[in-house]
């Protein structure tokens, strides 16, 4: 017993170790260390290990325990990234916003277009839209992309590609800052695709054959380190856009990294996490793997009072989950 008990003191403390290379990615850009990245996509069973652990050495009356359970506490935050309980709050809201990755509309681009309706948003974030046009109730916009689209109840004055001069651009990475009028007073809503990672099903289903795992396995590691690289230089061209911008902010759209990643933590450097804010629930967004993955967010400046946030798990037109939230602007 006594050598078992070693045994998950040692996986105990490794895991922690591990988790607090999550909290790395805060710090340390992919392109010196990509690997931080790499774990933030596991930190859900991380963190469950973790916990199921400390359980253990509770229900085993050790020290240890209380140890490892305040040890825990530095994970609190990074936990309601992913799944979090928040109150509600009382305030009426006057503005509400939907985001969605639409997949090019392959679920069916009627129930795209119904469904918006039904929500009867003022602002409409769209990604992967294909150059799909939607005819939506008392919206406007243009599709002047191949993968984002912005709809809007209020006037537009002005919009920039931010990834226009990006160096090594791939076509998935596109994003676009629109300055909307909304009842005499200016905001910026930066309408977000990250580059895509390209790894769909087929690519990470091992078969037994070891040669032929190996090399999926390496090819996918291979993928993901070249886009966290990538994804530094996007996501340096949109925390600038931030940083400068004169208007209060909102940013949403997919973004292609899960929470306590170096995309994550930099974007939201000044800014709210809705979610965080007054999220109920799971965050996770994106469901073609089975596994939760949080990448579609919206973020907005510390001025913006979030009311409501919801990942709509009921509806299935598309791969990724629509995501809606609701503010009170003065």
């Amino acid at each position: 017993m006594k050598v078992f008990r070693l045994i998950l003191f040692i996986l105990h403390l490794g895991i922690f170790i591990l988790l607090l290379g999550v909290l790395m990615n805060s710090l340390v850009p992919p392109k010196v260390f990509p690997w931080f990245n790499l774990l933030s996509l596991g930190f859900p069973i991380l963190i469950t290990i973790y916990i199921l652990l400390t359980f253990f050495w509770m229900i085993s009356w050790k020290k240890r325990a209380f140890v490892f359970l305040l040890l825990g506490l530095l994970f609190f935050k990074p936990v309601i990234r992913w799944v979090n309980f928040s109150s509600e709050k009382e305030k009426e809201s006057n503005l509400k916003i939907v985001t969605l990755n639409m997949k090019a509309g392959q679920f069916g681009i009627d129930k795209i277009q119904n469904y918006m309706d039904e929500q009867n948003a003022d602002l409409v974030f769209l990604q992967e839209n294909g150059y799909q046009e939607l005819n939506l109730k008392n919206l406007s916009g243009e599709n002047t992309f191949p993968v984002i689209a912005f709809y809007s109840k209020y006037k537009i004055v002005n919009r920039k590609n931010l990834f226009e001069g990006l160096e090594n651009k791939d076509i998935t990475a596109q994003c676009e800052a629109i300055d909307i009028d909304i009842r005499g007073k200016i905001y910026r809503c930066i309408n977000v695709h990250l580059e895509s990672f390209g790894i769909v099903k087929d690519m990470v289903k091992l078969n037994g054959n070891k040669s032929e795992d190996e090399a999926k396995t390496k090819n996918i590691l291979r993928k993901l380190i070249i886009n966290f690289k990538n994804h530094q230089d996007q996501i340096d061209l949109i925390k600038k856009e931030i940083e400068e911008s004169p208007y209060p902010v909102f940013v949403a759209g997919d973004f292609n990294s899960v929470p306590n990643s170096y995309e994550y933590y930099n974007v939201l450097d000044g800014l709210k996490d809705v979610f965080v804010e007054v999220g109920r629930g799971s965050g996770t967004s994106f469901h073609d793997f089975k596994f939760p993955l949080r990448i579609d967010y919206m973020f907005t400046s510390k001025s913006i009072q979030p009311v409501t946030y919801k990942v709509d798990h009921e509806v299935q037109i598309s791969d990724h989950f629509p995501v809606i939230a609701t503010f009170k602007l003065d």
